[in-house]
This record gives structure tokens, sequence and C-alpha cells, in this order.
């Protein structure tokens, strides 16, 4: 059976995170802020893994985060659900967890002498799906439309779920015991796929020390609320991104179709993704306009996991992605 965590809620002292006051609602800026300061009380680690997860949030994808067990891989993702006065349910994956654990189940009801539906935990807004890989394939494929609507069908009916709705799954590497790699297709319904890594010596000090009492999960609250995401969200699609700039995705695209260094290429939907994500890092750095930097950036986290290096080719996705970005000129 799937472990649930407990749905969050707003502290009961903490006021509405966008109250509109006389000057009225918090511009962006001072949202992407407070979502980077609240995480940055509990994840201590690089700047730029924080700015990614935000950009997940805004560009309305989902994330993947890759690691060995114990680098912060959970307490990111319950950081970002306690950031947002809004639904949150974690689900811990494992071996025997059934479809109908992640998305509901029909149930006979004898007064009513009907179906009556209970949603399952995916009937939130912050869904964690903490090591995705250690269930079976069948569990995993339940994920996939509610990740690419967002809806679920059960018997037939498709039930809508609450927006906005993020999915931050985490997952062990492939060669532990016990893991699933999940297919092709679920992979690329992620639009980033990031790695923690271990943190420095002076950081992992911070992390012993600020925890020698009690967790700083337990003292956060939320700074937004799901209609200052909605509104980041809307803020993000309205990022203006110049046609060098698409042109330039484009070529990215095409060339790791017929690259030597890859199997397989990068596909329309992995170029919608990484334009989608430029936006949102370009809302995220304070600008309402994308520049080659943004796309630079995010080409490995919102590419690699899509594109196969060629057999026989040296290197991982990330190092054929590198040389990539070497053949395909940045535009000026």
């Amino acid at each position: 059976m799937p472990v649930l965590g407990p749905e969050t809620a707003p502290s009961p002292s903490a006021p509405p995170a966008s109250t509109p006051g006389p000057a009225g609602p918090r511009p962006a800026v001072a949202l992407v802020a407070a979502l980077r300061e609240n995480l940055a009380r509990v994840f201590v680690g690089p700047a730029e893994t924080v700015d990614r997860v935000l950009v997940a949030l805004l560009a309305e994808g989902h994330l993947l985060v890759e690691d060995v067990p114990g680098v912060g891989k959970t307490t990111l993702a319950k950081a970002l659900a306690r950031s947002i006065a809004c639904g949150f349910k974690r689900v811990q994956f494992t071996p025997d967890l059934l479809p109908s654990d992640v998305v509901g189940v029909s149930v006979w009801d004898q007064a009513a002498r009907a179906f009556e539906f209970r949603p399952g935990p995916v009937f939130t807004n912050v869904l964690l799906a903490d090591e995705v890989n250690r269930t079976s394939p069948r569990t995993q494929s339940c994920l996939l439309e509610a990740m690419s609507e967002p809806a679920v069908t059960v018997d037939g009916v498709p039930h809508a779920l609450p927006r906005p709705f993020l999915v931050v799954a985490t997952q062990n590497p492939f060669e532990f015991e016990g893991t699933y790699p999940l297919p092709e297709s679920q992979l690329d319904r992620f639009l980033l796929r990031l790695r923690v890594g271990y943190p420095s010596a002076a950081q992992e000090r911070e992390v012993l020390r600020a925890q020698a009492l009690a967790h700083p999960l337990e003292r956060l609250t939320p700074v937004v609320d799901a209609e200052d995401v909605l509104r980041l969200q809307a803020e993000t699609r309205a990022v203006r991104v110049d046609d060098a700039l698409v042109d330039w995705v484009v070529a990215l695209a095409q060339r790791s179709r017929a690259h030597p260094a890859f199997a397989v290429g990068v596909s329309p939907r992995g170029a919608l993704a990484l334009r989608r994500a430029a936006q949102a890092l370009a809302l995220v750095r304070g600008r309402t306009y994308a520049v080659p930097d943004d796309v630079r950036d995010l080409v490995v986290p919102a590419l690699a996991h899509r594109v196969l290096p060629a057999p026989g080719v040296a290197g991982s996705g990330e190092e054929a992605l590198a040389r990539l970005l070497e053949d395909v000129p940045v535009p000026v």
C-alpha cells in the first residue's frame, strides 16, 4: 500500500500569501524571491538546483530528481510543497503498488446502488512520487495521462486534476538493486531531470548543524498560494522569446537527429520543453525576455533524458549534448 504524507496547509498565523493590499498583488520578482529564499532555508546546495526546481513549477512541467539515497531529493520536493499554500501528497513507490493506489478506484455504494469514485493521492497540487523507479512499469505508466493532460480516466470516466499540478519524482540510479528503469515515453513527460550531488564539506557541516534539534522543514511556512503560482505560470507564457532563439532551438533539435553522437535525437516535444523552460528561467532571473544563456543553461537538464547516445560513442548523453552545442553556433 502507498505511504501517504499529510496534506499541507498554510500556517494559521500566516496571512494569505497574495492578499491584494493597496498596491495590489505582489509582482513576479517578489514571489520568485520568496520561493527561492524559502527553499534555501531547507535545501543546502547549488543555487542553480533551486532555480531549476522553480523553472519546472513556472513552466507547468514536471521534475525528475535522480541521485543516490540521502542527498536531499525528497527534502527538496517537500520544501517546495510546503512553500505553497496548496494540496500536497506523497506516495512511496514500492514493487507491490497498484495503479489504483495512485489514481483512485470505483467502489460499489450499496445504499445508492451505484459505483462511487474515490480519488487517489494524484488528486492534489504537488505530488511527490518518491523512488518512482522502485515500482513496476504498470504502476509507473498510470502517471502518464496525469502528467500530460492533466486528468485521469477511471472506468472510462475522465476526472480533471486540480491546478496547478506538479509531479516531483525521485529515483535511485538504475544500477541499484530493485529498480525498474522508466520507459522513454514516461521520461519524456518530465520537463527537467536534475541531479543533486554530494554537498561540499562546508555545506555538509551546515546540514549537520541545522538539524541538531529539529529538521528545518518543520519550521517552513507557505510564502505563496495556488493563485500566485497560476499567475506566475501565466507570466511565464508571456515571456518574449526572440525569433533568433527559436531558430537556435530548432537548429539544435534538427542537428541532433543527424549528429553521429546520437542514436535518438531531440524530439519536437523536447524542443518545445527547452523553449518553455528557457522562458521560466528568464522569469526566475528577473527578466520578461529570454536570452541565449537561458537556453544554454537548460540544454542538459531539459534534453539529456530525451536523447540516446549512439552505440560505440564514448561518453553520456550530457557529453553528447555538449558536443552538439559546439556544433551549432549561438545566435547573436
